[in-house]
């Protein structure tokens, strides 16, 4: 075992964790403040104490990118039991309501497919309860713990896919009759899998929460690939991934001469030309030594610096 601190690139670096059940996101960012021997560590959307998998960390100058990972998709393993409502639509809350049996059997295999159907593609989903928005500028959750009833407005999120496994018909541990089901979910940033679950209950009058949430995939980047948080605990080498990798798997690459390289990093416009670089949102633009020196927005030949990365010693910009 070392507590030795990982060498931090100069330019910082994304690390991809596989947070464990019981740890806080907050958990997994102290421990790698001190395994990477800096302060500015951030994350790209958080995760429950409850659910596991994987949470992209960024660390140095890195933590710029973060603002441009937080929007990607995601990809969710859940299991989900109905019959039964809790507070905090998880196993976690207290009951909050049980499903009568003819309810419970009335709820088919067919039924549930279809209403999963409904739950699918672009939907107005109100958040969960216990979450982490703010209402009258106190977080959703600290009202419900202090037993206020909380209701918060609908938003647009998009479930791309609810692929829904067997449902497995049984009893719970105080011998009312639920369903659990497991299920694969990718969908938009802001969707909340618990509230899927409660809604999928409530619309077969039921009720519902999750028992089991995993989250394996946020954009390109999988689970596999990340570090688990035992190993993140013990300190050590790391599995970093440079600025320049992470931005030119997510944007189109913009190659610039040392010249055009500096000229951007000191904020000016740079031309280029235009039947080479097609217009586009966001580019990361790459040095000659393969050096991430900003994403860009790129208009008819004309480059516009969105974010600069710059360079500084330990990574601690």
């Amino acid at each position: 075992m070392t507590n030795d601190p990982a060498i931090l690139p100069a330019q910082g670096a994304i690390l991809l964790v596989d947070k464990a059940e019981g740890w806080t996101s907050h958990d997994v960012v102290a421990k790698s403040r001190r395994a990477l021997g800096t302060r500015k560590v951030g994350h790209a959307g958080t995760l429950d104490p409850m659910a596991t998998g994987l949470l992209v960390l960024g660390a140095g100058p890195s933590t710029r990118l973060l603002t441009h990972l937080v929007g990607l998709d995601k990809t969710y393993l859940t299991t989900i039991r109905l019959g039964s409502a809790t507070v905090t639509d998880d196993r976690e809350g207290e009951r909050i309501s049980t499903a009568e049996v003819d309810a419970v059997r009335r709820a088919t295999p067919e039924r549930i497919s279809a209403t999963a159907a409904d739950l699918t593609g672009d939907i107005e989903q109100a958040p969960s309860a216990v979450s982490a928005i703010k209402v009258d500028g106190q977080r959703a959750y600290d009202r419900v713990r202090a037993g206020e009833a909380v209701e918060l407005p609908k938003r647009p999120v998009t479930v791309h896919a609810f692929e829904l496994g067997e449902p497995r018909y049984g009893l719970d541990d105080t011998g009312a009759p639920v369903i659990d089901i497991d299920a694969t979910v990718r969908c938009s940033t802001g969707t909340y899998i618990r509230a899927l679950a409660r809604d999928l209950g409530n619309a077969l009058g039921v009720g519902g929460h999750l028992t089991m949430l995993r989250r394996t995939r946020v954009g390109p980047f999988d689970v596999v690939d990340a570090v688990d948080t035992e190993a993140l605990a013990q300190g050590g080498a790391l599995p970093l991934l440079a600025p320049t990798a992470v931005a030119t798997r997510l944007f189109p690459r913009l190659d610039l001469s040392a010249e055009q390289a500096v000229d951007l990093g000191n904020g000016k416009k740079l031309e280029v030309d235009s039947a080479v670089t097609p217009d586009g949102p966001l580019v990361a633009a790459v040095g000659p030594d393969e050096r991430l020196v900003g994403l860009v927005q790129v208009k008819h030949g004309r480059v516009r610096a969105v974010t600069n990365f710059p360079v500084t010693a330990g990574g601690d910009s």
